[in-house]
Parts: structure tokens; C-alpha cells; sequence
């Protein structure tokens, strides 16, 4: 590796590249991002992680971490200034992440590749997803963000799924009784953070001159 900096292999569009670009903004963590396409995946990616999706990030030690949610807390463990590991809420943050990526996310999927699978109706599985909404619903009642009046690892790891889910239908998603999670959408949508992670970049190739993340 001959970067001077942790690397990060992304996709612009991917949620879990996103929470983990949100996860080194809310860091302040200088990170080289290495934009990727999915149908050409470079070859420096791939010896480090063979398994073939994004995220990925490469330490300056050569150490590759694979996972979404483990970037994220990673990074956030070299240095917090917001706050996002809240002891407090870390145990709950952790579950409500783990309820996105393991129950929501299966019906997501269906739900935005309904002709795929064929087995239910595209409101059928649009109505199985509402059910992880209709919690953050309810949490959202109560305060500004996900767990409490301050942003959480649980916003920005959960955040780039409802805004998948969303964006399948936008009209039927701002439609639904769900005022306090499309307030908390828009608000993310707007945020300095979210509107940096979402610049578009060319595809890297070996001998780029390196984009910064920070």
C-alpha cells in the first residue's frame, strides 16, 4: 500500500459505503477514498478483500476491516467529537443497526426488486419494511434523533436504508403517517455530511492522484 492514508474502496450509491463515509466525516478522520464501479472492480481491492463489495478499508498498517458497522465504530474509536459512541445508547444503537441490516433490509430488497420476487406484491413487501419504520417512528416522537436529542452511530448507520426504501417510491413514502421519520429524512438529506459523501467521482485507477475524504 503506498498511500499516506487509510483507504477506503466505495460506492457512491451503496448505503453501506455511505454509512461508512458518514461514520469518517463525523470522525474527522483524513481518509483516501477510492471511488470503485461494481462491474470493474479493481484488482488492489479485491487481493485485500476477495469477497468483492464495498466498504472496505485499508489501514496504513495494512490491516483490512470488511464491514459497514465496523468501520464505522472504528473510526469513531480513533477520535468522537460529536459524540456518536454514546455509552449511554451504544447497546441500543447496536441492536436497532443490527435489526436495519438483518430484518429491514430483507424486505428493501424486495420491495425495490419486487419483479425479482415474485412471491408477495411490491405493497405487500413495501408493508413488511413499514414495520422496522414504524419503530423509528416511534422512537422519532420523542426526540430529534433515533436515541436522543444528539446524532448516534443508530442515524447514520440506519439513515442511507430508509433513504433507499424512500427513494423506491417517493410519493407513496412521503404519503405514508410517518411525519416525525420523513422530518428526520429531509433533515439528513440536507446535512453538510451527507450532501459531501454524496460527490460524485470517477472510478479510481492506480496512479490517481489521491481524493481526500476528511
Amino acid at each position: 500500500m503506498t498511500s499516506s492514508y487509510h483507504c477506503l474502496y466505495s460506492f457512491r450509491r451503496c448505503p453501506y459505503a455511505m454509512r461508512a463515509r458518514l461514520g469518517i466525516l463525523f470522525a474527522e478522520l483524513q481518509v483516501e477514498l477510492r471511488e470503485i464501479t461494481l462491474k470493474n472492480k479493481p484488482s488492489q481491492m479485491l487481493a485485500i478483500s476477495p469477497k468483492g463489495t464495498v466498504p472496505v478499508l485499508q489501514l496504513l498498517d495494512g490491516t483490512v476491516i470488511e464491514e459497514s458497522t465496523e468501520i464505522m465504530i472504528w473510526v469513531l474509536e480513533q477520535q468522537d467529537p460529536q459524540g456518536l459512541l454514546n455509552a449511554e445508547v451504544l447497546q441500543q444503537a447496536n441492536a436497532l443497526i443490527d435489526k436495519n441490516d438483518n430484518e429491514f433490509k430483507y424486505w428493501l430488497d424486495r420491495y425495490k426488486y419486487a419483479d425479482r420476487h415474485t412471491d408477495m406484491t411490491q405493497t405487500e413487501y413495501r408493508q413488511k419494511g413499514e414495520i422496522f419504520l414504524q419503530v423509528l417512528e416511534e422512537l422519532l416522537t420523542k426526540n430529534p434523533y433515533l436515541l436522543g436529542k444528539t446524532v448516534t452511530i443508530a442515524d447514520i448507520g440506519i439513515m442511507p436504508f430508509v433513504r433507499q426504501f424512500a427513494h423506491v417510491d417517493r410519493d407513496i413514502f412521503y404519503s405514508l403517517p410517518y411525519p416525525n421519520l420523513q422530518r428526520w429524512l429531509q433533515d439528513w438529506l440536507q446535512h453538510p455530511f451527507f450532501l459531501q459523501t454524496m460527490t460524485k467521482f470517477q472510478p479510481w485507477q492506480d496512479g490517481d492522484e489521491a481524493v481526500i475524504l476528511c
